[in-house]
């Protein structure tokens, strides 16, 4: 199938590793020229050069979107697809036993990583989203459904998916596209590292991370028996980021193998 992204412009947030640096790798292989915004530039996202542009900024900072903004601008012109995929789970969160154990400080910063920096930037990038009729893509979790731990990741998330179709709603006539992707259980350093959140969880209930990752998806209800793996949703992202999936707008896609039981 030709997705028709050929000569397209994207900005992906994120973007250093994991889903993140997938969906750089998967709009690319398409002919879209991506700036790829990371903290940190890894050497992965260097790989891409020529294909991508990595764009080294901190988007929990106030003055970050802007910054992404000017330079998305100097090397793509016109953006035709914002993907919003910086997110994570902070330290003070991970680690605390449950919703008395999350200070305020932890709060803020979950709210600063995982909707604030995506409010700042779709706002800077929007108008010229507008101009081109474009799509914006949410990367969201499935904990915006579900109550999983910890609390504040998914209250954030919860309000990333109303975000998003409350910009689906006010500028859908304008053209735009706004849509989020909810994954499960990846195969990210997040669950794969000894120092990641997996580990953490396995420490917590005093499991090895090799056990934890065995048990994991019987324990989460998983259906396909297995992790999602980073490139799966990307390739989903890609082509809900083309026009072939052009009259979809307003949805939530769960790409969590089964792990969320509800209609």
């Amino acid at each position: 199938m030709d997705l028709q992204l050929s000569a397209k412009t994207a900005v992906v947030t994120g973007a250093s590793k994991g889903i993140g640096l997938e969906i750089v790798r998967a709009l690319t292989a398409e002919g879209v020229r991506v700036a790829a915004a990371a903290r940190t530039i890894t050497p992965e996202l260097r790989e891409l050069a020529g294909r991508a542009t990595a764009v080294p900024v901190d988007l929990a900072s106030p003055d970050g979107a802007a910054v992404l903004a000017e330079r998305a601008t100097e090397i793509l012109g016109e953006i035709d697809i914002l993907i919003n995929n910086l997110g994570g789970v902070v330290p003070g969160s991970a680690d605390a036993a449950g919703f008395l154990d999350i200070a305020d400080d932890a709060w803020q910063r979950t709210y600063e990583l995982n909707l604030f920096a995506t409010v700042r930037v779709t706002r800077r990038v929007l108008p010229s989203l507008l101009r081109q009729r474009g799509v914006v893509i949410n990367i969201s979790s499935i904990g915006a459904r579900a109550a999983y731990h910890p609390v504040d990741y998914g209250t954030a998330k919860a309000a990333l998916n109303n975000l998003t179709k409350a910009l689906a709603e006010e500028f859908g006539g304008q053209g735009l596209r706004a849509l989020t992707v909810s994954p499960g259980p990846t195969r990210t350093r997040n669950w794969s590292a000894t120092d990641g959140y997996a580990a953490e969880v396995a420490t917590q209930n005093g499991l090895t991370l090799d056990e934890f990752l065995a048990q994991a998806p019987a324990r989460m209800g998983i259906t396909t028996g297995r992790l999602t793996e980073p490139h799966e949703t990307a390739a989903l992202v890609t082509f809900l980021a083309s026009p072939q999936s052009g009259n979809l707008t307003g949805a939530d896609y769960l790409a969590d193998g089964g792990a969320i039981k509800t209609v």
